[in-house]
C-alpha cells in the first residue's frame, strides 16, 4: 500500500513538472494584456479567447467546425494509414531489394513541401473535399510508410530465424512477430502523421472552404475578428494533442509487453 502511495506521489510530481512551464505560459499571457505589456487588441488575455469558446461552443458555431475538421482530417490520415501500413510492411519485408531500389525516389517525394504541391492537387482535384482530403493524405501518408519499414526492419532476425525453425507459417509470422516487433515504430509514425494532418488542415481549409478550423481563423482574420481567431488557433492544437494523447494510450493498451521506463 505504501508502495502504491509512493507511486502515486511520483506521478503527480513528474506531471507537475512537465505541466508547469505551460502554466507559467499562461499566466504570463493572462497577464501581459492586462499590464500593458501586450496589445489587447491584438493579443487577447486568455479570459477572453476562454468566453469567446466558451459563446461560440454554446451556439454551436464552434461545434460546426470542429465536427468538419475531425472529418477532414480523420478521413486523411485513415486512407493515409491503410496505404502506408501494407506498403510498408511489404517493403521492409517481403521485398527489400525493390525497397533499396524505390527507397531515393520515396525520400525525394517526403522532403516536398506540401504547400507547393497544394497547387497542383487544387488543378487535379479543383477546390472542393477531394483536394483538402488529398493534401492532408500527402502528409500524413509518408512518416506512417517510413516508420513501418523501419520497424519490420529492426525485427530481431534471430527470432524470426527460430520461429521458421520452429514451422511457424507465414501468416503466424506475421501475426505473432513481424508486427509486434514492428508496432512501436508503427505507433510512431501514426502519432506523427496525426500530429502533422492537423498543421495541415489549416491550409486546407482556407481554400474553397465554407466551414472548419482553418475556414474560421481565415474568416475572423479577414474580419479583424481576433478572439475567434485566437478559439480557432486553440482548438486545433487542443484536437492535435487530443488525438496523439488516443494513439498513445491505444499504443500502451497494445504494446503490452514493452516495459516503460520510469522517470525521476
Amino acid at each position: 500500500m505504501e508502495k502504491k502511495q509512493k507511486t502515486i506521489v511520483e506521478q503527480v510530481v513528474f506531471y507537475y513538472r512537465k505541466s508547469i512551464a505551460i502554466i507559467v505560459f499562461f499566466v504570463f499571457w493572462q497577464i501581459a494584456p492586462l499590464v500593458g505589456l501586450a496589445d489587447r487588441q491584438f493579443i487577447p488575455p486568455v479570459s477572453d479567447i476562454l468566453i469567446t469558446g466558451v459563446q461560440m461552443f454554446i451556439s454551436g458555431n464552434l461545434i460546426l467546425h470542429i465536427a468538419v475538421s475531425l472529418q477532414r482530417a480523420l478521413f486523411g490520415f485513415a486512407i493515409a494509414s491503410v496505404i502506408a501500413l501494407p506498403l510498408g510492411f511489404l517493403l521492409g519485408g517481403w521485398f527489400k531489394r525493390f525497397e533499396e531500389y524505390l527507397d531515393p525516389l520515396l525520400n525525394v517525394m517526403a522532403q516536398v513541401n506540401p504547400f507547393s504541391v497544394f497547387p497542383v492537387f487544387i488543378l487535379l482535384f479543383g477546390i472542393g473535399e477531394v483536394a483538402k482530403t488529398a493534401i492532408i493524405l500527402w502528409v500524413c501518408v509518408w512518416p506512417i510508410l517510413f516508420g513501418t519499414i523501419q520497424g519490420v526492419k529492426n525485427i530481431d532476425q534471430l527470432i524470426v530465424k527460430a520461429a521458421l525453425a520452429m514451422g511457424t507459417n507465414k501468416f503466424a509470422l506475421f501475426w505473432k512477430v513481424v508486427l509486434p516487433g514492428a508496432a512501436p515504430a508503427i505507433f510512431g509514425g501514426l502519432k506523427q502523421g496525426a500530429g502533422i494532418s492537423f498543421f495541415m488542415l489549416i491550409a486546407a481549409e482556407m481554400i474553397g472552404a465554407t466551414a472548419g478550423l482553418g475556414f474560421l481563423i481565415l474568416q475572423s482574420q479577414v474580419n479583424f475578428q481576433i478572439r475567434r481567431l485566437f478559439v480557432g488557433v486553440v482548438t486545433i492544437a487542443i484536437l492535435g494533442l487530443l488525438i496523439t494523447w488516443l494513439l498513445k494510450y491505444i499504443e500502451k493498451k497494445v504494446i503490452t509487453w514493452r516495459e516503460e521506463s520510469v522517470i525521476k
